[in-house]
């Protein structure tokens, strides 16, 4: 049986969806005033790998992920860019789907996007204000008021009190509690701002996701999804605003996933340590960027570093190695899958909360059994289309095999394809000639500039190392 770790309770859960056969997700995504970095990459790649392996199971799922197109950070980067603030959201957005297509994250069902929700903000602010959990300030603000929740803090395990150390009460005041957190934000002058009932202004960033996922996905879903820092204060703030407002269990299931260090620091801008996604994919393959943030659980802290990223570009190659000889050979379906040897133990590891550590581990094994079966024709087939058809599951091993041993970034030397094609030739000729001096140097070579050479019956093959 799956069985998911929930934030909300602590452990591990069977998961038993709300109705028999579907499952309703939402996951936060991201505040488009930037790329996206590392970080966001985990979340996306995460994400993805549990939305494919649940359809992989059976299930329908209606995964949604939105977009925050308004905010403080936006309005400032607008500011800062001289630029109109839809001209700025819409170029991020664009770049984020780039990202995406580049490390294999399947679309979203639904992409709900913050400004086309206003109306829907503004009706639940309303509704948090007439049950008594919010108020308006007098500089047009709007403020939940956290005191009235009494379950607040039950995600995060915070107490009210402690909130309150360290807090300086007149930071606001036209707040009637420190710790109470804007729902709707009045606009200054030239900002934009939508007209309410409050006057003109913006939504808070934690009304947004309450307001877009449930009218996406309904009042009460059956999984909510994040990066680590969302925990507190947005997802405890989500579960607030949504379960005052509509009376009911907000989401069923809490998933986080782990935060990325970098060289087992924490990643920052001002310690220089912050790598956008696009800047990680000019040096690395896209494949072994997916790779890498799959091979940890996806709660567990992942540290990048480039001994980490060479490692997973390491494991790549063993299976790419390994499927090379096998490129007609189509991914076996969920069908055949299910009736290999190997699916209980890949199953057993993905229903033990996604646990795509093990998951690989069952890949490698089929490795290891496809290089011992060489020249058991079918035998060899069938085992390649297993390990395609789990590695279809999480995402990789979806390129060809000649085309992905073949490429490199920035460990890969100056020689093109075409040099290297042309000294490989030439190092055949010498090898017929039974000039070995002449063929050892070009392996020689070719070694030098990152590049292995695998001699066979059928000819010389190489790869990028």
């Amino acid at each position: 049986m799956l069985k998911i770790y929930n934030t909300l309770t602590g452990q591990k859960e069977t998961f038993k969806p709300l109705e028999d056969g579907k499952i309703r997700m939402y996951v936060c995504g991201i505040t488009t005033y930037d790329y996206c970095h590392i970080g966001h990459a985990r979340v996306m790649v995460g994400f993805d790998v549990v939305v494919r392996y649940l359809r992989t199971r059976g299930f329908a799922v209606e995964y949604v992920r939105n977009i925050t197109d308004i905010d403080d950070k936006i309005i400032n980067r607008a500011n800062e860019n001289g630029e109109v603030y839809t001209d700025l959201t819409d170029r991020f957005i664009q770049a984020m789907h780039d990202d995406e297509r580049a490390l294999k994250v399947l679309e979203p069902d639904q992409e709900p996007r913050a400004t086309a929700y206003i109306d829907e903000i503004i009706a639940m602010v309303k509704t948090l204000i007439d049950k008594g959990f919010a108020y308006a300030a007098d500089n047009g603000d709007v403020y939940y008021a956290v005191e009235k929740f009494a379950e607040y803090g039950k995600l995060s395990n915070k107490r009210l009190e402690d909130l309150l150390e360290g807090v300086r009460v007149n930071v606001e005041q036209a707040k009637q509690d420190p710790r109470d957190f804007a729902l709707w934000k009045s606009a200054k002058t030239g900002e934009v701002g939508w007209d309410s009932p409050w006057g003109a202004g913006r939504p808070g960033w934690h009304i947004e996701c309450s307001a877009m996922s449930t009218c996406c996905l309904g009042n009460h879903f059956d999984i909510h999804g994040g990066g680590p820092d969302l925990v507190f204060p947005h997802h405890e703030n989500e579960i607030a605003q949504s379960e005052a407002a509509t009376g009911e269990k907000y989401a069923n299931t809490w998933m986080h996933a782990g935060a990325v260090r970098v060289d087992n620091e924490k990643m920052s801008k001002s310690l220089g340590n912050f790598f956008t996604i696009r800047e990680v994919l000019e040096k690395y393959h896209p494949e072994v960027v997916r790779y890498f943030l799959m091979s940890s659980h996806y709660r567990s802290p992942i540290n990048y570093s480039e001994d980490s990223l060479l490692e997973a570009r390491t494991g790549l190659e063993r299976i790419y190695t390994a499927l090379r000889d096998y490129e007609s050979v189509a991914a076996a379906s969920a069908c055949v899958l299910s009736e290999s040897d190997y699916y209980p133990r890949f199953i057993a590891a993905m229903d033990d909360d996604f646990n795509t550590r093990e998951a690989i581990a069952v890949i490698f094994d089929l490795v290891r059994e496809l290089n011992s079966s060489k020249g058991k024709l079918a035998v060899c087939d069938d085992l390649a289309a297993l390990i395609k058809g789990f590695g279809s599951v999480l995402g990789i091993l979806e390129e060809s095999a000649d085309s992905f041993l073949k490429s490199g970034g920035q460990h890969a030397g100056g020689l093109s394809d075409t040099d290297i094609d042309a000294l490989v030739q030439e190092r055949d000729k010498a090898k017929q000639n039974k000039d070995y001096t002449r063929s050892d140097e070009i392996r020689d070579q070719l070694k030098e500039q990152g590049i292995g050479l695998e001699d066979s019956a059928s000819g010389t093959q190489w790869r990028r190392a």
